[in-house]
């Protein structure tokens, strides 16, 4: 029982659908100190913790629409640290063991004896008070909506052990944030952290560095080089955009990823591979393994630890936060600390779809504050930068290109390269590497083209 007048009551919810059981258990709670809110779904269970905090949850197994167990999988993603106790009938003993099985803290009877409630309730209560709730944000993030805490909390899980994360997700919802969160909460936190970006170097280029090569392993090669495998020995290896890795490298990889052990190219003594692997990628892979493309036991081999980073327009919610953040930083770096954003300002950059994600809102963020005219933006400042260009009007993607007045020849070159873009990367189904062979450039200029254009 609280007996400390200046400690809040502990609180537990009971979800189930007979409000009269409801009612009862909650009277019960209430006798000994011990407070409580009712929700007769799991759907009206998810709103209430997501808007308060709550210490245990009691609930029915069985319910119409999101039964026990789908609730229960629910709050383990994005509340890990609050025990989930089930009531259960005779017939469902079997599913509520199973529930424990998966971290459920334990299970009672219908018709629940009232001596017992209160001992299964306290017992998961001191539970709760010794498993403190993580950090709301990892380092690097900014954001506190449903999505977002149902990822912090995967990050958390993930970050304990040493299997291999594959995470997922459109450009720009963070995933390089993610994967330096991961090495930062890690037991390889003191070791290095090494990034390579598969997309931006082609294949010989990307096997050297991935694992070195000896003198005269090719022309050019004067001297040995560790590659990336050896310089992050103890510590991370970053794979970023691993879905465009040729069929080539990617059993190379492969062997990596299994074994542990690799060869410097020109090489003949094997090296062990002491980190742990974090890949990254936008595309749709399983797409890819149909296709042919993508290797389906690599797939299997990185996606131990599979983590979705939504994106942006999932989470309006965290524009704001997001927006204000970027603009205390920018306002900073570019000798402008007195530059905020009004409430309309905000409202304005919630009603866009940002389909570049976090990184578009933040190169036009940026650029807003470079140049405001005034401290306070506005609205109208906001759509005063989305009207700069007309690919860019109100409800459309914004991009990092320079301004260009409607009519110029130049307005139109670029107008008529961003169409050339979207249709090649249309027409190659996302595929950038087949996207810059149908466009006769390199993977390179595609990439420096779609950044440039906002299709990044």
């Amino acid at each position: 029982m609280n007996t400390d007048p200046e400690k809040p009551a502990e609180t537990v919810l009971l979800v189930d659908d007979e409000p009269g059981l409801g009612k009862v258990l909650g009277a019960l709670l209430r006798q000994e100190g011990i407070g409580s809110l009712y929700a007769s779904s799991g759907e009206e269970a998810l709103g209430l913790l997501a808007s308060r905090p709550v210490d245990v949850v009691v609930s029915d197994l069985r319910m119409p629409g999101m039964d026990g167990m789908q609730l229960f999988a629910r709050v383990q993603a994005r509340w890990p640290e609050v025990p989930v106790v089930f009531l259960t009938a005779h017939g469902t003993v079997a599913l509520a063991v199973e529930a424990m099985r998966a971290g459920a803290a334990d299970f009672l009877l219908k018709p629940v004896d009232r001596q017992e409630l209160l001992f299964t309730v306290r017992k998961a209560l001191a539970r709760a008070a010794r498993e403190p709730a993580p950090s709301a944000a990892p380092e690097g993030f900014v954001g506190d909506s449903g999505a977002m805490r149902e990822v912090y909390a995967l990050l958390d899980r993930a970050a304990r052990g040493h299997a291999t994360v594959l995470l997922r997700g459109e450009s720009g919802t963070g995933k390089e944030v993610a994967a330096r969160a991961l090495h930062a909460r890690s037991p390889r936190r003191d070791g290095p952290f090494v990034a390579i970006h598969c997309a931006a170097l082609p294949d010989a280029l990307l096997e050297s560095e991935l694992f070195g090569y000896e003198k005269g392993a090719f022309t050019g090669a004067v001297q040995r080089k560790p590659g990336r495998l050896e310089l992050a020995q103890g510590g991370t290896v970053f794979l970023d955009e691993v879905g465009e890795v040729t069929p080539a490298v990617q059993a190379k990889l492969l062997r990596v990823l299994q074994e542990r052990q690799f060869e410097r190219l020109g090489g003949t003594a094997t090296l062990r591979a002491d980190v742990r692997f974090v890949a990254a990628t936008h595309r749709d892979l399983e797409a890819m393994i149909a296709q042919g493309t993508f290797r389906e036991d690599l797939f299997y081999r990185l996606s131990v630890v599979p983590l979705w980073l939504p994106p942006l327009r999932a989470r309006p919610e965290d524009i704001a936060p997001l927006a204000r953040s970027f603009c205390a930083r920018f306002g900073r770096d570019n000798g402008r600390p007195e530059v905020t954003l009004a409430d309309s300002a905000i409202a304005r950059l919630q009603a866009e779809p940002w389909p570049g994600n976090v990184r578009q809102l933040q190169n036009f963020i940026e650029r807003l504050v470079v140049l405001a005219l005034g401290a306070r933006l506005t609205a109208e400042d906001v759509d005063r930068e989305l009207s700069r260009r007309p690919s860019l009007a109100p409800g459309v993607g914004v991009g990092a290109g320079a301004a260009q007045p409607v009519g110029t020849l130049d307005h139109t070159r670029r107008e008529a390269e961003r169409e050339a873009l979207a249709q090649a990367l249309q027409r190659a189904g996302g595929n950038r590497t087949l996207a810059a062979r149908l466009l006769g450039v390199s993977r390179r200029t595609l990439y420096n083209k779609l950044e440039e254009h906002g299709l990044g």
